[in-house]
């Protein structure tokens, strides 16, 4: 990552953000300086280009709506033509009404069924001249058509002497049913056409010939016996005849006529570009709104119309956008810095608070366009979910700024009305604190919940106070509560991108970490056995005393399972993994405390390779301070302390790290070396732990190890008593069982006395 010394590839962005960073009362790097000067400058963009001009007529439009008595007069000071937009679409309708479905005819849908036509003719006047009975003439004609013969109609067509005039007649009410056209008719679809002629399109040749046919004249698939029916009884037919054709014609008869919706929907088309919109004018000097009267949909209408021509880039109104930025975003920055979580924002989460803020701006400004009525447009935004993100990964105080800070924004830039506002403020609020306690990510889903409630207590009061109609509430609550819920889904699919981008040591992320089946502590376990054991123990005792002062326990007992990394390296020269032999005793003290001080810069290294979070790393790299290693640093004065050529140097001696910056790292410093301390007490009682201990923490305090912890004499005192517990019960006093002698004969002992004594 660059620094403040390095060259920036643009001039320009970096002078801008130094002007920037001179302005702000707080010390932020020009890199951050620079990204809130481009947050600043988006959301202006964005604000320039959707000026509101409603702002002209000397308020906003929202004050007025329809139903409610005008409290003021607005007049058109110029002539004004306008497009009457509800009476364009009715005109569109009702032409759209006009419009026939369109359907084309298929010459070779024809063709087929008269070749299957034919087909049948042949294959059944074949048949007739040979001798069959009756049964064996209908299965003879249905292996080739497969078609359900009626009954009376194979016994009519086989007795007939007359097939080849019955067969000629047909053909012929054939091909004029075939010629009017058989229609496929779409189930639904045409609702909203034509109701009384549909247009039909042959092709002969080049030529596309268009035709208006009415709906009850065309055939259907369900309508062909009829058809043939009709026929039959207009011509001078024998009787057989007509009882005959119509069943047999039924099954060859298909559609050969069908809806075509590209065509449909390009008349459609045609139609409406043909059709002139309803144009209204208004007349210099008209008054639009009365004042004392009730406010009409017309009169909304118009005055929207005059909102359209006021001009678009007032300079009085940019102005007064571009102060209400500058002031939303310096107080950001303001309040972004340690005093509001207790330190300065890195890089990575300037990058988040920035680009969700000028989000939330910029999106809240184009999303003002779209009016729903009774319908507040913050319920289109999720303020919930802008806000418990950086509650989540940064700090719920700054969630809460960011909470109480968009909103008002939003609200001065006009993006906002009063009830949008009430709204996402609420909303911003209550998700802010919604995840306190939150270890699960399942409690996500159920903030959402929690969310959703309180949007419907906000959306409910809103509608009270603008009194609208009972017709509004079901639609209102609805989108209410599905904005809430929305949110808590989704902080589930961006939370984990997100806390690997930043690093964060969220509690979802230290429980992950905290799993003792994780690969690196089961290395740790199988390499450094008493390195592992010594680590839980320090967890325990970091996780009780954070628990007391009200520090961030889980951060505590993660940073202490990881907090010896670095010994998987060596860990034979570590005491807790020796067992009779001492690898110290072979090698100088010089060599001895660099293998210890390593451990230290080790361990942080594999950290950074697991890509653990920058509070754990920071417990690793700071649980010993920069303490010096005095056994080994006093042995080292008594085998070279009288050689002057080669003087013993304290800085060999001294871990390398830096003393604890915060209370869950001063508290792992304290409980490592406590409970390494105290596994050298013979016998230790609670009155003997807790004088020990007293005197460690007073050590680490003498040596100004805790300056820069931020733990106050209480938490230390109270720190103390933690461990204290936890170790006397760890090494509580324990019975010492007097020795059984096993009797000579093991068959006269009980065995309830046996299984007893096993069991103590």
């Amino acid at each position: 990552m660059k620094n403040d010394s390095e060259p920036w590839e643009f001039t320009a962005p970096r002078k801008f953000a130094a002007f920037i960073k001179k302005l702000l009362p707080v010390s932020i790097s020009k890199r951050a300086a620079l990204v809130w000067a481009g947050a600043f400058l988006v959301c202006f963009l964005v604000v320039f280009i959707n000026i509101d001009s409603s702002r002209e007529l000397g308020g906003s439009i929202e004050e007025f709506e329809v139903g409610k008595v005008a409290d003021r007069d607005v007049t058109a000071d110029q002539a004004i033509v306008y497009e009457d937009e509800k009476a364009t679409r009715l005109r569109y309708e009702a032409q759209e009404r006009l419009v026939p479905a369109v359907f084309y005819f298929s010459d070779k849908a024809s063709e087929d069924i008269k070749n299957q036509w034919d087909r049948f003719m042949v294959i059944a006047g074949s048949l007739g001249e040979e001798e069959h009975s009756q049964d064996a003439f209908r299965r003879a004609l249905q292996s080739v058509f497969p078609e359900n013969f009626p009954d009376d109609v194979i016994e009519l067509l086989y007795r007939s002497d007359a097939r080849s005039v019955i067969f000629l007649d047909a053909t012929v009410i054939l091909n004029m049913i075939l010629e009017r056209g058989i229609y496929s008719v779409p189930q639904s679809g045409l609702e909203h056409l034509n109701p009384d002629v549909v247009e039909v399109i042959r092709q002969s040749g080049s030529r596309a010939e268009k035709e208006r046919v009415p709906w009850l004249n065309i055939i259907t698939r369900a309508t062909i016996p009829d058809a043939v029916r009709g026929y039959t009884s207009t011509g001078s037919f024998p009787p057989q005849f007509a009882q005959i054709v119509p069943g047999l014609l039924s099954l060859f008869l298909k559609e050969n006529v069908f809806y075509s919706s590209e065509d449909t929907l390009q008349s459609i088309t045609e139609t409406r570009a043909k059709t002139e919109p309803v144009m209204r004018n208004i007349e210099p000097g008209s008054r639009i709104i009365k004042r004392g009267f009730i406010v009409t949909e017309e009169d909304m209408t118009e005055l929207r119309a005059l909102r359209m021509t006021l001009p678009d880039n007032d300079l009085p109104i940019i102005f007064a956008d571009l102060l209400f930025l500058l002031l939303l975003f310096g107080l950001l920055c303001y309040f972004c810095g340690s005093r509001i979580i207790g330190r300065n924002l890195t890089d990575r989460e300037t990058y988040l608070v920035a680009g969700l803020s000028a989000l939330y701006i910029a999106g809240s400004i184009i999303i003002r366009n779209v009016s729903v009525e009774y319908i507040p447009a913050s319920v289109m935004i999720p303020t919930a979910l802008i806000m418990m993100l950086p509650s989540i990964l940064i700090h719920s105080r700054l969630a809460l700024v960011l909470a109480m800070s968009l909103p008002l924004g939003a609200f001065l830039t006009g993006s906002f009305d009063t009830s949008s506002y009430i709204f996402a403020l609420v909303s911003g609020v209550v998700a802010t604190y919604s995840l306190q306690g939150a270890e699960k990510r399942m409690d996500l889903v159920k903030a959402g919940l929690f969310i959703a409630a309180a949007n419907l207590v906000a959306i409910v009061a809103v509608l009270l106070w603008q009194r609208s109609p009972a017709g509004a509430y079901p639609r209102s609550i609805f989108w209410a509560a599905f904005n809430g819920i929305a949110c808590g889904m989704l902080v589930l699919g961006v939370l984990s991108p997100l806390e690997h981008a930043l690093n964060a040591a969220t509690a979802f992320r230290l429980i992950e970490l905290s799993d003792l089946n994780a690969p690196v502590l089961r290395r740790l376990f199988t390499a450094a056995p008493g390195t592992y054991s010594h680590s839980i123990m320090v967890a325990n005792l970091a996780e009780a005393a954070c628990l007391d002062i009200g520090a961030n326990s889980l951060l505590a007992r993660v940073g202490a399972y990881y907090h010896d990394l670095g010994k998987m390296e060596n860990p034979d020269y570590f005491v807790e993994n020796q067992a009779d032999y001492n690898r110290h005793d072979d090698i100088a003290p010089r060599l001895s405390a660099t293998i210890l001080r390593s451990h230290v810069k080790m361990g942080v290294e594999k950290a950074r390779q697991l890509a653990l979070p920058q509070e754990v790393i920071d417990i690793i790299g700071e649980h010993h301070g920069n303490s010096v290693i005095t056994w080994f640093y006093s042995k080292a004065l008594k085998q070279e302390g009288g050689d002057s050529r080669r003087p013993v140097n304290i800085e060999d001696f001294t871990y390398p790290g830096s003393p604890p910056r915060s209370r869950e790292s001063a508290v792992v410093m304290l409980a490592d070396m406590t409970e390494a301390a105290v596994r050298t007490l013979d016998k230790p009682t609670a009155v003997k732990i807790e004088k020990f201990t007293q005197e460690l923490i007073a050590n680490k305090v003498e040596h100004g190890q805790l300056a820069q912890s931020e733990l106050t004499f209480r938490d230390l005192e109270t720190i103390k008593k933690a461990f204290v517990r936890v170790l006397a019960g760890y090494y509580h006093s324990r019975i010492e069982y007097p020795k059984i002698n096993e009797p000579k004969d093991n068959g006269d002992a009980p065995a309830s006395e046996t299984n007893g004594a096993a069991e103590k």
